[in-house]
């Protein structure tokens, strides 16, 4: 089943770039960005794509991509902090029409080296780490992804994601381990909490006030009180607010014996290469695989949102401009939620939000149509 499109859009949304780019369009006014700027960087997304973006979406997505579930190569996010308007997010894989995983990263790299050259950033820390993930012969579901944080004035934070598994599963902790000494994060591995596997590292490139290097690892059948004394910081979140948003967003019965679907993943973020503990920690929630469907999804995110006194009517309005379906006719456009503390700053809450351009996920059960309390 597709996904319908919504609202006025200059674009007829019968190709996958023209499609993402009106979700970005509307996407991007619901988050206070000013017209010129949404245009602007929804022509970058477009870009990003390469030939896809041209791609009829009555054909098959260019690529079984791992980044969403119907193989979108979009998704967005908005992450809220309280008394600031949300961070909006963009995160595509540039590769996407390349057809081999080798042939995909070179294609990411190219269109972040022509980023670094528009924006008059350097990407060396990109440079440092090439050979480690980006060999002749790479392994895994992904080779770069990049995220852009869609700043007023047009000019956005750049990010990129790679993977550690290019040269097998089990040389992960290798790969990530020899990243963060070339980075100069020299301590920074052995101060990492144990996992289930390492599926991302990612880069701030660009123009951020403390650039961060980030390690991802998975968790298997996580807990909340697993999840709690998963933070390595000196600051940050208290263990009692990791295990409410924990129980929030993963639901009733989450703690019987964890998360026995889709696993959690925590970030650990590195910005001082002296420092012996990460500087941030975020806790990620794959919410789509424990609802019903993206009412559910909805009502526990609002929750999350209004404890931390953020206002949840702008991810209301987020999903309308993504798409006219009811939350409740689907599963899967709330990906992920996640909480993040970064020092002595505010708490964040980010909604990870599906574009669906290929196909809606049915939801679990058929549900009768109610009103949706957000507590």
């Amino acid at each position: 089943m597709r996904a319908a499109s919504t609202g006025a859009d200059p674009q007829d949304a019968s190709t996958l770039g023209s499609f993402t780019g009106g979700q970005l369009r509307r996407l991007g006014s619901v988050a206070g960005l000013s017209r010129a700027d949404v245009e602007t960087y929804a022509q970058v997304l477009t870009g990003a794509l390469g030939p896809v973006a041209q791609r009829p979406l009555s054909l098959a997505p260019p690529t079984r991509t791992f980044l969403s579930d119907d193989h979108t190569p979009v998704e967005f996010s908005l992450s809220f902090r309280r008394g600031a308007a949300p961070a909006m997010r963009v995160l595509v894989e540039p590769g996407c029409g390349a057809t081999s995983l080798a042939d995909n990263g070179r294609a990411g790299l190219e269109a972040v080296r022509t980023m670094a050259r528009r924006w008059h950033f350097t990407i060396d820390a990109l440079d440092e780490l090439l050979d480690l993930f980006l060999p002749p012969a790479p392994q895994g579901p992904l080779a770069l992804w990049c995220a852009l944080e869609l700043r007023p004035g047009g000019v956005p934070g750049v990010k990129v994601y790679l993977n550690p598994a290019v040269g097998g599963e089990e040389r992960s902790a290798a790969t990530v381990r020899e990243a963060l000494r070339r980075l100069g994060h020299h301590r920074a591995f052995d101060s990492l909490p144990q996992g289930s596997g390492y599926p991302f590292l990612a880069l701030d490139l660009g123009n951020w006030t403390e650039p961060r290097a980030k390690v991802y690892l998975r968790h298997d059948n996580l807990t909340a009180g697993r999840a709690a004394r998963l933070s390595r910081t000196d600051s940050g979140l208290v263990p009692t607010a990791v295990e409410g948003f924990f129980r929030t967003a993963a639901g009733p019965g989450s703690d019987a014996g964890g998360l026995d679907g889709r696993p959690a993943q925590s970030c650990h973020s590195f910005t001082d290469p002296g420092a012996e503990r990460p500087s941030g920690f975020t806790l990620y929630i794959p919410v789509r695989d424990y609802v019903r469907h993206d009412g559910e999804a909805l009502a526990r995110a609002s929750t999350v949102l209004h404890h931390h006194g953020m206002d949840a009517s702008v991810l209301h309005r987020a999903l309308a401009a993504l798409t006219e379906r009811r939350p409740e006719d689907g599963v899967g456009l709330i990906a992920y939620l996640a909480l993040a503390g970064q020092r002595d700053q505010p708490p964040r809450v980010t909604a990870y939000l599906s574009s669906e351009a290929y196909t809606v996920r049915p939801p679990v059960v058929e549900t009768v149509r109610q009103p949706l309390s957000v507590g």
